[in-house]
Protein backbone atom coordinates (compact mmCIF):
# COMPACT_ATOMS: atom_id res chain seq x y z
CA UNK A 1 0.00 0.00 0.00
CA UNK A 2 1.38 3.39 -0.65
CA UNK A 3 1.04 6.32 1.46
CA UNK A 4 2.01 9.99 0.29
CA UNK A 5 2.11 12.55 2.66
CA UNK A 6 2.30 16.23 1.71
CA UNK A 7 1.31 17.25 5.15
CA UNK A 8 3.38 16.36 7.22
CA UNK A 9 1.16 13.49 9.00
CA UNK A 10 3.47 10.68 8.09
CA UNK A 11 4.74 10.25 11.74
CA UNK A 12 1.26 9.88 12.77
CA UNK A 13 -0.23 8.45 9.69
CA UNK A 14 1.93 5.91 8.78
CA UNK A 15 2.19 3.90 11.64
CA UNK A 16 -1.59 3.92 12.51
CA UNK A 17 -2.39 2.56 9.02
CA UNK A 18 0.37 -0.51 10.01
CA UNK A 19 -1.10 -1.00 13.21
CA UNK A 20 -5.00 -1.03 12.30
CA UNK A 21 -3.58 -3.71 8.68
CA UNK A 22 -2.17 -5.73 11.79
CA UNK A 23 -5.00 -5.44 14.01
CA UNK A 24 -7.21 -7.05 10.78
CA UNK A 25 -4.83 -9.29 10.52
CA UNK A 26 -3.30 -8.68 7.36
CA UNK A 27 0.08 -7.41 8.13
CA UNK A 28 1.06 -8.88 4.86
CA UNK A 29 0.33 -6.12 3.12
CA UNK A 30 3.62 -4.06 3.26
CA UNK A 31 3.46 -0.38 3.18
CA UNK A 32 5.51 2.20 1.35
CA UNK A 33 5.75 6.00 2.04
CA UNK A 34 6.25 8.96 0.04
CA UNK A 35 6.18 12.65 -0.48
CA UNK A 36 7.66 15.38 2.03
CA UNK A 37 9.21 13.56 4.44
CA UNK A 38 12.12 14.72 5.96
CA UNK A 39 15.24 12.30 6.13
CA UNK A 40 15.03 12.71 9.61
CA UNK A 41 12.11 10.73 9.68
CA UNK A 42 12.56 7.53 8.09
CA UNK A 43 14.27 6.03 10.44
CA UNK A 44 10.83 6.43 12.69
CA UNK A 45 8.82 5.20 9.53
CA UNK A 46 11.09 1.85 8.95
CA UNK A 47 11.15 1.59 12.57
CA UNK A 48 7.46 1.39 12.69
CA UNK A 49 7.17 -1.32 10.41
CA UNK A 50 7.51 0.92 6.72
CA UNK A 51 8.85 -1.11 4.15
CA UNK A 52 10.31 2.15 2.32
CA UNK A 53 10.44 5.41 2.44
CA UNK A 54 10.46 7.95 -0.51
CA UNK A 55 11.11 11.60 -0.07
CA UNK A 56 11.69 14.83 -2.19
CA UNK A 57 13.90 14.21 -5.95
CA UNK A 58 12.55 10.09 -5.94
CA UNK A 59 13.39 8.78 -8.93
CA UNK A 60 10.60 6.78 -10.03
CA UNK A 61 11.65 3.71 -12.07
CA UNK A 62 14.86 3.44 -9.19
CA UNK A 63 11.91 3.67 -6.35
CA UNK A 64 9.97 1.02 -8.49
CA UNK A 65 13.06 -1.12 -8.64
CA UNK A 66 13.45 -0.71 -5.14
CA UNK A 67 9.77 -2.01 -3.95
CA UNK A 68 10.24 -5.18 -6.59
CA UNK A 69 13.27 -6.10 -5.08
CA UNK A 70 11.77 -5.89 -1.41
CA UNK A 71 8.35 -7.55 -2.08
CA UNK A 72 10.58 -10.65 -4.16
CA UNK A 73 12.34 -10.68 -0.79
CA UNK A 74 9.11 -10.74 1.37
CA UNK A 75 7.40 -13.83 -1.28
CA UNK A 76 7.13 -16.90 -0.29
CA UNK A 77 9.45 -19.37 -1.60
CA UNK A 78 7.56 -21.34 -4.84
CA UNK A 79 6.92 -25.10 -4.33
Amino acid sequence: MGVSSLAGGHKTLVPQLIEELARLGRPDILVVAGGVIPRQDYAALHEAGCLEVFGPGTVIPQAAERILQKLQGAAPAAS
